[in-house]
């Protein structure tokens, strides 16, 4: 239709089209690609995995600088050091001191007397209230920041509410009734 009429204005989102000019085809969306380290889909146009931090195949080609090729093994590279050195280390030869066995999962279960589900439940509960307190140290400017920690210690209280409460429900009666 626009080739009938001779001086046709563009609208904004796409050029006008003159009589003989060949248009351009559209490109079909094709299937993201996935990283061949992790599986993860790569974002649209990133040159790298957000998963694993991995070159994406073809910008391998297209990495100008060669310390961005550097830094996207980076990780892989201190992963890897760190499980040598770990590796390399001989635990059971090091001797550990003999109080460190009442931090045991099953000495503190046995001395607390809970079950296994309750004492999980239990010490999520205490690592909320410890995230409750440890929002007060955040610094304070105005009555908005000081609103905002408050609502955050508030969510934090009930979490450990809702622990110390599924604790308590998930722990069996005990037979020695009075």
């Amino acid at each position: 239709m626009s080739d009938v009429i001779q001086e046709t204005q563009s609208e904004f989102w796409r050029p006008a089209v003159l009589p003989g000019d060949p248009v351009a085809p559209q490109a079909l969306p094709t299937r993201a690609e996935a990283c061949p380290g992790c599986g993860t889909e790569f974002l649209l146009g990133s040159g790298f995995c957000h998963t694993c931090g991995r070159v994406r195949p073809e910008a391998e080609t297209l990495v100008e600088d060669a310390d961005a090729a550097e830094f996207a093994g980076l990780w892989a590279r201190a992963v890897e050091s760190v499980r040598s050195l770990a590796a390399r280390v001989p635990w059971n030869k090091i001797q550990w001191p003999q109080s460190l066995h009442f931090l045991h999962f099953h000495e503190i279960k046995s001395r607390i007397g809970l079950p296994t589900a309750s004492l999980i439940a239990f010490l999520a509960g205490l690592g909320c209230i410890a995230g409750a307190l440890l929002v007060s140290l955040l610094t304070v400017k105005t009555l908005v920041d000081w609103q905002a920690i408050q609502f955050y210690r508030a969510e934090w209280l009930l979490a450990a509410t809702a622990a110390f409460v599924a604790g308590i429900l998930l722990k069996k009666p005990s037979r020695d009734r009075d």
